[in-house]
């Protein structure tokens, strides 16, 4: 689950670390309040106005913009709110129709008193699955994309492995502050920062905390000006504060349904819908519809219980993509029984009606050969394979004709 900038910063701000101040704001309204609060706060006429949307690249797109004044103020948030903001990460890239803006972040200006002493750096926290442990990646590059950064100069990207049955141990820290080459109080300061920007990581089951830039002030002070969250949803039932933060609004309105049906659903841009029972063959599933001359246009894991009702909701999820030419159902029968299956796809079918674009169906595993009988019979525009490779063939073909 994604946060807010916003929201990123509050909950980092919960565990010590130093944030730049702002208030968010849902109408012009709001903002001109938050600007006067805000400005009087910080003693500076000057505040950022911030798109509040889950995608980075926000100031590529116009969506980040420096303010001098009340009627600047006025001007650019009412420019930003309620636009649709494209940057590199929104649906389609720059080119795409890019995501509504419905909320705004006033923020204080970071870079007073001394702008020309401010430095940025780049600073993130993840878990790196194939050392198994989590790993703090940083560098003097802040402020810019860091995958350019590590491309081009990758010397400068330094990387902190910690044991997560350790955790980060104070000389990791001061490592850090240290190869960024601080010293002084913005060096105490750093290794604060990072010790409670690790905290919050593992304290609020986070997958990734990215930092860009991080900030050193003219007074020393190490601050995350910008923020940006992703928390594992699988430990969400931990943390009901965090649940609560969730933006449906800014997520793929099929993949929120699914969800709340309880299917593992996730949009793709290809033209083969899948469905399956299990990850595993369901990564299986979209290599196979790869090699056939096919793209998926899905990941739909309808797990262990694909009844007629399962099956015939992860039918409608699948055919809101005008995208999808076919659809590959694979499912191997091993606690549910495949006849049972059959004759749920059967029922889907035929209490959705009118389905237009092709269908084949694999069944593998106990009652495979019945449920084929079940397919074949019902006399419906439904192909059946028992091996994974007939499917592929006819999925060929359906894209074929």
């Amino acid at each position: 689950m994604n946060l807010h900038e916003y929201q990123g910063k509050e909950l980092l701000k919960s565990y010590g670390v130093t944030i730049q101040e702002g208030i968010v704001a849902n109408t012009l309204q709001e903002a001109e309040a938050a600007y006067k609060k805000i400005t009087e706060q910080s003693g500076s006429k000057f505040a950022v106005v911030k798109a509040q949307i889950h995608a980075g690249g926000r100031g590529k797109g116009g969506g980040v913009k420096l303010v001098k004044s009340m009627e600047d103020l006025k001007e650019k948030a009412g420019s930003i709110l309620g636009m649709m903001l494209k940057t590199p990460q929104t649906p389609g890239g720059m080119e795409g129709p890019g995501k509504k803006v419905n909320k705004i972040l006033i923020a204080e200006d970071a870079y007073i008193p001394n702008p020309d002493a401010c430095e940025e750096y780049y600073m993130s926290v993840l878990m790196d699955r194939e050392k198994k442990c989590n790993v703090i990646i940083y560098s003097t590059e802040g402020g810019v994309d860091i995958e350019t950064v590590a491309e081009e100069t990758p010397h400068l990207v330094h990387k902190e492995y910690v044991d997560p049955t350790l955790g980060l141990q104070p000389f990791q820290a001061r490592k850090v502050a240290f190869n960024l080459g601080l010293s002084g109080k913005a060096f105490k300061e750093m290794v604060r920062f990072v010790t409670a920007l690790y905290k919050a990581f593992v304290g609020s089951d986070a997958s990734l905390f990215e930092i860009n830039p991080c900030m050193k002030n003219g007074e020393g002070r190490i601050i995350a000006v910008d923020c940006k969250v992703t928390l594992d949803d699988n430990a969400l039932y931990r943390h009901p504060n965090l649940a609560e933060m969730r933006d449906k609004s800014e997520e793929d309105p099929t993949e929120v349904e699914a969800t709340e049906l309880g299917l593992n659903f996730i949009n793709l841009d290809g033209n083969v819908g899948c469905m399956v029972n299990g990850a595993g063959l369901a990564m299986a599933t979209m290599d196979m519809i790869k090699l056939s001359g096919g793209e998926p246009a899905n990941f739909l894991d309808v797990g262990g219980t694909a009844d007629a009702k399962r099956v015939e909701q992860a039918f409608h999820i699948i055919l809101k993509d005008p995208k999808v030419k076919a659809i590959l159902i694979n499912i191997f029968g091993g606690i549910v029984r495949c006849d049972r299956v059959a004759q749920g796809v059967v029922d889907a079918y035929k209490n959705i009606g009118n389905i237009q674009v092709p269908i084949i169906v694999r069944l593998q595993g106990t009652n495979a050969d019945l449920a084929k009988e079940i397919i074949d019979g019902s006399g419906l525009a439904v192909k059946s394979a028992i091996l994974l490779k007939d499917a592929a063939e006819l999925v060929k073909r359906a894209l074929g004709e």
